[in-house]
């Protein structure tokens, strides 16, 4: 679960609803695209919120930034059916909303679960994208223990999916003893979050987890430049793995120090200043 730096938008960002095709999206938006726009999308349990860190400087460094929050996810709404939450839906609404931001070829990040989506809307479709980043996001399903702890999770979702603060409540008994204890006003938030969550969208995205195929070939056939993010650790898809893919798709590589699984959120300013060296190397090509 990636736990935002802070929770208060910077003072030149927005909230708001981005209108597109496919609907409206709850997005935070920063900065100008005076070097280009960039749309980030998070992961399983995850929400535009993750990326506050990384807003400001990358709106510094003169790009528009745009973070979304997913069909059924946070606060965008989505319907009570799991097929509106396969694969093939979420990249589609990816692929409108870089669509809706009306700002030429778009840098497509995608954080963990984020990244499978994005990888999905890039092979449906690239020509929206100037770049596409996989952050914290592997070649194919995650790791088999972490794959046993989210077929838990959709289990329990599915007997007691009218009860998301009972499954949140034993989803936080579970946490480690010596984790450090999160404010009130991040616990609060983790919590409103959980609740707002259709669990629908945590059921099949969960599924698509657990079941994704390795398409790192299928996608290192698309000619658009490539970056694979992560911290120093990952518990989700190891760093070893992660370097794998980024030799089969001749990707850059980036390894963030003092983060682990959500690089975005744990160490922002290095994070950011990696997206946008790499965003400035593509341009500059």
């Amino acid at each position: 679960m990636s736990k935002p730096p802070r929770l208060t938008l910077p003072s030149d960002a927005r909230a708001y609803r981005l209108t597109t095709a496919r609907g409206a999206f709850a997005v935070h938006e920063a900065g100008a695209p005076t070097r280009g726009t960039a749309l980030l999308v998070p992961g399983f349990t995850g929400s535009k919120e993750d990326f506050i860190g990384l807003l400001e400087p990358l709106a510094a460094a003169g790009y528009r930034v745009v973070a979304v929050d997913g069909r059924g996810q946070h606060e965008s709404p989505g319907p009570r059916e799991e097929a509106a939450y396969a694969l093939e839906e979420l990249a589609l609404d990816v692929l409108a909303q870089a669509e809706a931001l009306d700002g030429g070829p778009v840098h497509l990040v995608g954080h963990s679960l984020g990244g499978l989506i994005a990888r999905a809307a890039v092979l449906r479709d690239p020509s929206p994208f100037a770049s596409l980043t996989l952050m914290s996001s592997g070649p194919a399903a995650i790791s088999e223990e972490q794959q046993a702890r989210t077929k838990l999770l959709v289990a329990a979702l599915e007997a007691m999916r009218g009860d998301m603060a009972g499954i949140w409540t034993a989803m936080r008994a579970h946490d480690p003893q010596d984790a450090v204890p999160d404010s009130p006003e991040l616990a609060r938030f983790l919590r409103e979050r959980w609740l707002a969550t259709v669990p629908e969208q945590l059921m099949a995205t969960g599924r698509i987890l657990v079941s994704e195929p390795d398409r790192v070939e299928e996608l290192s056939r698309v000619e658009l430049p490539k970056l694979v993010v992560s911290g120093e650790v990952d518990y989700a898809w190891p760093v070893p793995l992660m370097d794998d893919m980024t030799d089969r798709l001749g990707a850059e590589r980036v390894v963030v120090p003092g983060a682990e699984h959500s690089p975005n959120a744990e160490n922002p300013l290095v994070t950011a200043g990696a997206l946008a060296a790499f965003w400035q190397s593509v341009v500059s090509e």
